[in-house]
């Protein structure tokens, strides 16, 4: 799959990671396609670094892969007593410390919070198999638009680990408890008809056409005034977690700020 981002000059360009700006849109783009793009602590931190690089011109962060896979998750060679060069392996991390395993998560889970951000609208771009991590890494985003050859699974509980890079709770979310539940435990796949039915992906599309659609969403994006995006993402984000009434005097108090903003009058 070509690159929309090839002829700009990169921000960040390492580790399969490349991160291109061009004015209120950042791309995002995993390029190690001969590996079918599976991840590696390296490549986590790179993923952190072009969250830290984003200028604060950028309105939308678009999440892509090259190849004919998003991504197939975690690089296998971290479970080999070898590990990467340069790192310590999953196993030598098994036999630290709690505070010392706890902490080095949280370091890899870095590279999904970002995405989150209410000051960006992030959009995954998702082809072919998107498995474990990469999996996790398409949840990170606010939105999902997917090929129709898309493949979503959840390997962890298969492999005997958990999932932990952060998509646990976007997935309950998204689909709720139980289909949640069944998708980790069983690892089954997720296919492009299913994604869109049960939330998991806006909208589904033809291969070719996945560029071109990711285009017009981050174009309809940006034609709102971006205050109002960055309250409306504050608002929605922050639902799940009030109550009906909370969530009412939220929307009280988020419009009188929008009100005051568009009036030229201070708080």
């Amino acid at each position: 799959m070509a690159s929309p981002d090839q002829d700009l000059v990169p921000v960040l360009d390492k580790d399969g990671v490349r991160l291109t700006v061009d004015d209120a849109i950042a791309t995002v783009t995993l390029t190690n396609p001969a590996k079918r793009n599976a991840q590696s602590p390296a490549l986590w931190r790179a993923l952190t670094e072009a969250g830290r690089l984003l200028p604060g011109s950028v309105r939308v962060v678009v999440l892509r892969a090259e190849g004919m896979s998003f991504s197939a998750g975690l690089d296998r060679q971290a479970f080999t007593p070898e590990g990467f060069d340069g790192e310590p392996s999953f196993i030598d991390l098994a036999r630290g410390g709690d505070a010392e395993l706890d902490a080095t998560i949280a370091e890899y889970q870095e590279a999904f919070t970002w995405w989150r951000r209410s000051d960006i609208v992030s959009v995954a771009a998702v082809q072919g198999h998107a498995i474990g991590a990469g999996f996790q890494l398409a949840l990170a985003c606010d939105l999902r638009v997917v090929a129709d050859d898309v493949q979503f699974a959840m390997r962890e509980t298969s492999l005997g680990l958990v999932p932990d890079l952060t998509g646990t709770h976007p997935l309950v979310g998204l689909v709720g408890y139980a289909r949640a539940l069944e998708i980790c435990v069983t690892g089954r796949f997720v296919a492009a008809e299913e994604a869109v039915s049960t939330g998991l992906a806006n909208v589904a599309v033809p291969a070719g056409q996945l560029d071109d659609t990711v285009r017009d969403l981050t174009a309809a994006v940006l034609a709102a005034p971006r205050d109002a995006v960055i309250e409306t993402k504050a608002l929605l984000r922050g639902a799940q977690d009030r109550t009906y009434e909370e969530q009412r005097r939220a929307e009280r108090q988020s419009q009188a700020r929008r009100l005051r903003d568009l009036a030229g009058v201070g708080d």
